[in-house]
Parts: C-alpha cells; structure tokens; sequence
C-alpha cells in the first residue's frame, strides 16, 4: 500500500500543523490507519488509529492536542495537530494495516510512508 505524507515542517510552540497522508482509494475505504512519530534514539510511538468503520483511538500523550480524520473522496488521512510542544518534535509517519480493516492495537499498523519531520521550537 503507497502512503505518502505531507504537512510537516518547523512551528512554534503552542502552534498548529496538519499532517496529510495520501493514498489509494481501496487503500482509504479498507485498511485501518494511522500516525505514528519518531524520535531517536527511541522506538516508534504510535499516536492514533481509525478503523474502516470511523473507530477512533488515540495515545494518552496525544489526547486532545491531535485529531485524526479522512477525507475518502481525495484519499487522504490526516493528523491535526495543536498546542504543538518542544516534545511534539519528531519524523512522523502514516501507516496501515495488512487489509483486515481493524486496529487491534498500534502494532497492527505494518505499513508505513516514508515520513514527513515536524520540528516545534
């Protein structure tokens, strides 16, 4: 599955970015998605998912701040993020799952983009 992402860049504190993830049309209307970030040296954390159905779920770090949505007439998912933190800095990442459609927890999410950084300062 191709997942492209966009949206990142450099923000203030306390400031506002939307992340977009495009993809396919099957891709948007089967696979469960989400976000994860990265900030080495550490694992990956993943932030929040929607299943096929709309099912929502987000970390408890990311709770409130960010908000997840689609969009399935462009294909696209998408992560609002607001009251950015110095913390928020990281390679962020769209990633599905192998098809199933649920996310059975953020380790079900297999495939990922190649990333789009997001530097708050």
């Amino acid at each position: 599955v191709q997942l492209v992402e966009s949206g990142g860049g450099s923000v203030q504190a306390g400031g506002s970015l939307r992340l977009s993830c495009r993809t396919s049309a099957y891709a948007i209307n089967t696979y469960a998605m989400g976000w994860f970030r990265r900030q080495a040296p550490w694992a990956p954390e993943g932030l929040a998912s929607v299943d096929n159905d709309g099912t929502i779920s987000y970390a408890d770090s990311v709770k409130g701040r960010f908000t997840i949505s689609k969009d399935t007439a462009k294909n696209t998912l998408f992560l609002q993020m607001n009251s950015l933190r110095n913390e928020d800095t990281a390679m962020y990442y769209c990633a599905a799952d192998d098809g199933n459609g649920y996310c059975y927890g953020f380790s079900s999410l297999i495939y990922w983009g190649q990333g789009t950084q997001v530097t708050v300062s």
